[in-house]
Protein backbone atom coordinates (compact mmCIF):
# COMPACT_ATOMS: atom_id res chain seq x y z
CA UNK A 1 0.00 0.00 0.00
CA UNK A 2 1.54 3.09 -1.16
CA UNK A 3 2.07 6.15 1.61
CA UNK A 4 -0.97 8.49 -0.07
CA UNK A 5 -3.42 5.37 0.02
CA UNK A 6 -2.29 5.05 4.12
CA UNK A 7 -2.80 8.62 4.05
CA UNK A 8 -6.23 8.40 2.86
CA UNK A 9 -7.04 5.20 5.00
CA UNK A 10 -6.03 7.00 7.83
CA UNK A 11 -8.16 9.97 7.33
CA UNK A 12 -11.21 7.57 6.54
CA UNK A 13 -10.66 6.11 9.87
CA UNK A 14 -10.12 9.50 11.47
CA UNK A 15 -13.04 10.56 10.28
CA UNK A 16 -15.53 7.77 10.56
CA UNK A 17 -14.36 8.15 14.87
CA UNK A 18 -15.32 11.45 14.83
CA UNK A 19 -18.94 10.81 13.21
CA UNK A 20 -19.51 7.80 15.15
CA UNK A 21 -18.96 9.52 18.39
CA UNK A 22 -20.27 12.56 18.26
CA UNK A 23 -23.55 13.96 18.78
CA UNK A 24 -24.81 17.64 17.77
CA UNK A 25 -23.86 18.00 14.42
CA UNK A 26 -21.19 19.51 12.91
CA UNK A 27 -20.66 22.80 15.57
CA UNK A 28 -20.22 19.72 18.09
CA UNK A 29 -17.57 17.66 16.17
CA UNK A 30 -15.10 20.72 15.39
CA UNK A 31 -13.09 20.11 18.72
CA UNK A 32 -12.56 16.54 17.87
CA UNK A 33 -11.71 17.35 14.25
CA UNK A 34 -9.20 20.15 15.36
CA UNK A 35 -7.43 17.62 17.80
CA UNK A 36 -7.37 14.71 15.77
CA UNK A 37 -6.37 16.03 12.52
CA UNK A 38 -4.29 19.13 14.30
CA UNK A 39 -3.15 17.68 17.19
CA UNK A 40 -2.88 14.22 16.86
CA UNK A 41 -2.09 13.55 13.43
CA UNK A 42 -0.14 16.80 12.90
CA UNK A 43 -1.82 16.99 9.30
CA UNK A 44 -2.75 20.78 9.51
CA UNK A 45 -2.27 23.57 12.10
CA UNK A 46 -5.18 24.98 14.07
CA UNK A 47 -5.35 27.84 11.98
CA UNK A 48 -6.02 25.54 9.29
CA UNK A 49 -8.67 23.77 10.74
CA UNK A 50 -10.01 27.59 11.79
CA UNK A 51 -9.84 28.35 8.40
CA UNK A 52 -11.77 25.37 7.18
CA UNK A 53 -14.44 25.88 9.36
CA UNK A 54 -14.84 29.49 7.88
CA UNK A 55 -15.31 28.41 4.28
CA UNK A 56 -17.32 25.57 5.30
CA UNK A 57 -19.39 28.20 7.19
CA UNK A 58 -20.26 30.06 4.59
CA UNK A 59 -20.61 27.42 1.72
CA UNK A 60 -23.39 25.43 1.15
CA UNK A 61 -24.10 22.06 3.09
CA UNK A 62 -23.90 20.75 6.84
CA UNK A 63 -20.69 22.37 8.09
CA UNK A 64 -19.81 18.57 9.57
CA UNK A 65 -19.63 17.33 5.54
CA UNK A 66 -17.88 20.50 4.71
CA UNK A 67 -14.82 20.52 6.96
CA UNK A 68 -14.23 16.68 6.46
CA UNK A 69 -14.05 17.53 2.18
CA UNK A 70 -11.75 20.76 2.83
CA UNK A 71 -9.96 18.71 5.05
CA UNK A 72 -9.73 15.55 3.29
CA UNK A 73 -8.71 17.51 0.46
CA UNK A 74 -5.99 19.47 2.36
CA UNK A 75 -4.72 16.67 3.40
CA UNK A 76 -5.14 13.88 0.73
CA UNK A 77 -6.54 15.49 -2.53
CA UNK A 78 -9.40 14.31 -4.54
CA UNK A 79 -9.48 10.67 -3.20
CA UNK A 80 -9.49 12.29 0.66
CA UNK A 81 -11.95 14.64 0.60
CA UNK A 82 -14.48 11.77 -0.51
CA UNK A 83 -12.76 9.33 1.73
CA UNK A 84 -13.28 11.88 4.84
CA UNK A 85 -16.28 12.63 3.89
CA UNK A 86 -17.61 9.13 3.36
CA UNK A 87 -16.16 8.34 7.02
CA UNK A 88 -18.26 11.60 8.64
CA UNK A 89 -21.13 10.38 6.70
CA UNK A 90 -21.07 6.97 7.34
CA UNK A 91 -21.96 6.65 10.84
CA UNK A 92 -24.77 8.90 10.72
CA UNK A 93 -26.43 7.37 7.77
CA UNK A 94 -26.08 3.36 9.45
CA UNK A 95 -27.75 4.92 12.78
CA UNK A 96 -30.60 7.39 10.93
CA UNK A 97 -31.35 3.98 9.32
CA UNK A 98 -31.51 1.66 12.04
CA UNK A 99 -33.62 4.30 14.62
CA UNK A 100 -35.93 5.09 11.93
CA UNK A 101 -36.69 1.65 11.96
CA UNK A 102 -37.33 1.28 15.46
CA UNK A 103 -37.52 4.95 17.27
CA UNK A 104 -41.89 5.16 16.76
CA UNK A 105 -41.89 1.73 19.01
CA UNK A 106 -39.40 3.57 22.19
CA UNK A 107 -39.93 7.20 21.81
CA UNK A 108 -42.57 7.62 24.36
CA UNK A 109 -40.28 5.69 26.86
CA UNK A 110 -39.34 7.82 30.33
CA UNK A 111 -35.81 6.89 29.78
CA UNK A 112 -35.13 7.35 26.42
CA UNK A 113 -36.93 10.95 26.84
CA UNK A 114 -33.86 11.52 29.71
CA UNK A 115 -31.32 10.42 27.46
CA UNK A 116 -32.09 12.31 24.90
CA UNK A 117 -32.47 15.03 27.20
CA UNK A 118 -29.03 14.29 28.62
CA UNK A 119 -27.19 13.91 25.26
CA UNK A 120 -28.81 17.31 24.38
CA UNK A 121 -27.24 18.68 27.27
CA UNK A 122 -23.69 17.36 26.35
CA UNK A 123 -24.58 18.72 22.85
CA UNK A 124 -24.48 22.07 24.01
CA UNK A 125 -21.06 21.60 26.27
CA UNK A 126 -19.44 20.61 23.05
CA UNK A 127 -20.73 23.80 20.85
CA UNK A 128 -19.64 25.84 23.74
CA UNK A 129 -16.43 24.45 23.83
CA UNK A 130 -15.80 24.93 20.15
CA UNK A 131 -17.10 28.31 20.43
CA UNK A 132 -14.27 29.09 23.02
CA UNK A 133 -11.89 27.30 20.75
CA UNK A 134 -12.60 29.31 17.51
CA UNK A 135 -12.32 32.60 19.55
CA UNK A 136 -9.23 31.92 20.76
CA UNK A 137 -7.89 31.75 17.06
CA UNK A 138 -9.81 35.01 16.29
CA UNK A 139 -7.66 38.13 16.12
CA UNK A 140 -9.47 40.78 18.75
CA UNK A 141 -9.75 44.17 18.19
CA UNK A 142 -12.63 46.61 18.42
CA UNK A 143 -13.82 46.03 14.21
CA UNK A 144 -13.80 41.97 15.25
CA UNK A 145 -15.70 42.59 18.74
CA UNK A 146 -18.23 45.24 16.65
CA UNK A 147 -18.64 42.46 13.88
CA UNK A 148 -19.20 39.80 16.16
CA UNK A 149 -21.73 41.60 18.01
CA UNK A 150 -23.15 42.66 15.13
CA UNK A 151 -23.48 39.15 13.52
CA UNK A 152 -24.99 37.88 16.53
CA UNK A 153 -27.88 41.09 16.66
CA UNK A 154 -28.68 40.66 13.38
CA UNK A 155 -28.56 36.47 13.49
CA UNK A 156 -30.34 35.79 16.75
CA UNK A 157 -32.28 38.89 17.62
CA UNK A 158 -33.51 40.47 14.13
CA UNK A 159 -33.43 37.02 12.71
CA UNK A 160 -31.44 38.06 9.20
CA UNK A 161 -30.65 35.50 7.07
CA UNK A 162 -27.28 33.44 8.29
CA UNK A 163 -26.26 34.17 4.32
CA UNK A 164 -26.60 37.82 4.19
CA UNK A 165 -24.67 38.56 7.65
CA UNK A 166 -21.82 35.89 6.55
CA UNK A 167 -21.78 37.53 2.92
CA UNK A 168 -22.13 41.04 4.94
CA UNK A 169 -19.02 39.98 7.49
CA UNK A 170 -16.70 38.58 4.51
CA UNK A 171 -17.65 42.20 2.48
CA UNK A 172 -16.74 43.92 5.85
CA UNK A 173 -13.63 42.18 6.42
CA UNK A 174 -12.26 42.70 2.75
CA UNK A 175 -13.32 46.75 2.92
CA UNK A 176 -11.43 47.28 6.36
CA UNK A 177 -8.44 45.00 5.56
CA UNK A 178 -7.90 47.47 1.83
CA UNK A 179 -8.67 50.50 4.43
CA UNK A 180 -6.19 49.69 6.52
CA UNK A 181 -3.82 48.29 4.04
CA UNK A 182 -3.87 51.89 2.01
CA UNK A 183 -3.88 53.42 5.05
CA UNK A 184 -0.24 51.72 6.39
CA UNK A 185 1.25 52.67 3.05
CA UNK A 186 0.67 56.33 3.74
Amino acid sequence: MSEKSKKILQLFISFLKIGAFTFGGGYAMIPLIQKEIAEQKKWMTDEDILEIVAISESTPGPIAINVATFSGYRVGGFFGAMFATLGVVLPSFLVILGISFILEKFKSIAAVQYAFNGIRAGVLALIIKALWSMYKQCPKGAISYIVMAAAFILTALLKVNVLIVIVACALFGLISSAVISRRSKL
